[in-house]
C-alpha cells in the first residue's frame, strides 16, 4: 500500500509517498510559491533530487507537479498515480466536530470548510490542497483528514475551558483545542513504546519546540492538557508570537498605539517573541550567534524563552501528579543541546538528571535517552514524523472499508 501525505499552506503543498509494507518513504517534496511564480524540490529515497522553478497558478497546477515529479523524469518513482491507494491530509484545525481522522466526504469537506474562522491562514488552504487532490488521482481513490486539534480532544472540560461567560463557549465554541496534535501523538507513543510502558499506567510532558512550539501532558497515552489554546498563539513565547500575555496590556497598547485588532493580531503572531525581544531574528541559530557577540537581548530572549518552558513543564508535573518521561521534539528540541541542558539542569527537584555528554552529541534526527541510569525520571530526545502518523491513519481508515 503506498499513501500520499499532503500539508497543504496557502501558497504551498508538501507531500510525501511512503510505502506502508515497511513505513518507508520513497520520495518526498514541497511545491512553494504557488499562485506567484512556483518552484518544486523532489527528492528520492536512493538520493536523487532537483529543484525546478515552473509555473503554479493554483493548488490543481502543483499537483500536476507532483504527479509528473513522482511519474517521471529525474525523479521517477512510480509507473502512474495508479499506485497510489490513498492520500491522507493534514488539517490543522478540526474544531469540536472532529475527535479523530477521518475519511473525506462532501459533509467532511463542509465541516472542514465551516472551520476556516478558527483558522483562517491553515484551513482554506487544505481544502483547496483535498480538492485539488481529488481532480488529481479521481474520486474512488480515498482521502482522509487527520486533524491537528483530535489528539487533544480527549482534555477534560477543567482544561479546555477558558473562564469566559459560558454562553460564549456554546455560541461560538471558544474553548483551547491545541496544535501540533500529531506530533505529541507520535513522540508520545514512541516514547511508550521505546521504555516499555505499553499497557501500564504512564506520565508523559512532550515538548514540540521550534519556531512554533507547544507543550503537552499525555496521562496513559491520552491528551489531558496542552499548552497552545484556542489558537496557536496560547501558551509560551515562540519564534514570532507572544505565548500567553496579559489581555490587558494588549488593550492598553492597542489604546496608545492606536492599533485595529488585525494590527494586534499580527503584532502578537508575527512581529513578537523571540524576534520581538531580541530584535535580531525568530531562528534558534542566529540568536545563538548573537548572544556569542555578547548581545544581551538575544541572551534575554533566550533566557524567557527556556523560563517558560520550565514553567509549563512544572505546570504539567502537577496536573499529572508526577511525570515518567519528558520528551524533546521539534527542531529546536531535537537540535538544541544547550536549550535542554539549561531546560533538564532545573528539574533536579522532580529527580530528572541529565547525562551532559550524550546530550552533547545527541542531534540531526537522532533518537536518543539522555538522562543518567539514576535519574528518576526519563529524558528523551526523540525526533518527530507527523507525516508518518497521517500514512497511518490512513492506511487504517481504508483497511476499514474493506
Amino acid at each position: 500500500m503506498k499513501i500520499l501525505v499532503i500539508n497543504a499552506g496557502s501558497s504551498s503543498l508538501k507531500y510525501q509517498l511512503i510505502d506502508m509494507e515497511n513505513e518507508q518513504v520513497i520520495a518526498k517534496g514541497n511545491c512553494e510559491r504557488i499562485g506567484i511564480d512556483g518552484k518544486l524540490s523532489h527528492k528520492t529515497a536512493d538520493g536523487r533530487s532537483y529543484e525546478k522553478d515552473i509555473d503554479m497558478k493554483t493548488h490543481t497546477d502543483a499537483f500536476k507537479c507532483v504527479e509528473q515529479a513522482l511519474t517521471g523524469g529525474e525523479g521517477k518513482v512510480i509507473d502512474s498515480m495508479d499506485d497510489i491507494t490513498a492520500a491522507g491530509h493534514r488539517v490543522v484545525q478540526g474544531g469540536s466536530i472532529f475527535s479523530e481522522s477521518v475519511l473525506i466526504d462532501d459533509k467532511v469537506l463542509s465541516d472542514i470548510n465551516s472551520l476556516c474562522e478558527l483558522a483562517p491562514l491553515h484551513n482554506p488552504a487544505h481544502v483547496q490542497g483535498i480538492r485539488a487532490c481529488i481532480d488529481c488521482l479521481g474520486p474512488d481513490v480515498p482521502q482522509c483528514a487527520v486533524f491537528d486539534t483530535s489528539f487533544h480532544q480527549t482534555m477534560p472540560e477543567e482544561a479546555y475551558m477558558f473562564a469566559l461567560p459560558y454562553e460564549y463557549y456554546e455560541k461560538y465554541k471558544i474553548r483551547r483545542y491545541g496544535f501540533h496534535g500529531t506530533s505529541h501523538k507520535y513522540v508520545s507513543a514512541r516514547c511508550i513504546e521505546l521504555l516499555n510502558l505499553q499497557g501500564m499506567q504512564s506520565k508523559i510532558i512532550t515538548c514540540h519546540l521550534g519556531n512554533g512550539s507547544s507543550i503537552s501532558a499525555i496521562k496513559d497515552g491520552k491528551c489531558i492538557d496542552t499548552s497552545m489554546g484556542f489558537t496557536p498563539l496560547d501558551g509560551f513565547m515562540m519564534g514570532t508570537r507572544t505565548g500567553g500575555i496579559d489581555p490587558s496590556a494588549l488593550l492598553y497598547l492597542m489604546d496608545k498605539e492606536n492599533l485595529s485588532t488585525k494590527q494586534a493580531s499580527d503584532l502578537m503572531n508575527k512581529k513578537s517573541g523571540v524576534l520581538g525581544i531580541s530584535a535580531v531574528s525568530s531562528d534558534n541559530r542566529d540568536l545563538e550567534a548573537a548572544i556569542e557577540d555578547g548581545n544581551v537581548l538575544a541572551l534575554l530572549a533566550a533566557r524567557m524563552q527556556r523560563y517558560q518552558i520550565r514553567k509549563y513543564i512544572g505546570q504539567y508535573v502537577a496536573a499529572l501528579d508526577g511525570v515518567d518521561a519528558i520528551v524533546f521534539t521539534g527542531g529546536i528540541g531535537e537540535n538544541v543541546s544547550n536549550l535542554r541542558a539549561d531546560i533538564c539542569s532545573k528539574l533536579r527537584y522532580i529527580g530528572a538528571e541529565l547525562d551532559f555528554v550524550v546530550n552533547d552529541i545527541t542531534k540531526f534526527g537522532k533518537e536518543a535517552e539522555i538522562s543518567t541510569a539514576r535519574s528518576k525520571v526519563r529524558l528523551m530526545v526523540i525526533p518527530t514524523n507527523e507525516e508518518l502518523v497521517i500514512a497511518r491513519d490512513t492506511k487504517r481508515i481504508v483497511n476499514e472499508l474493506q
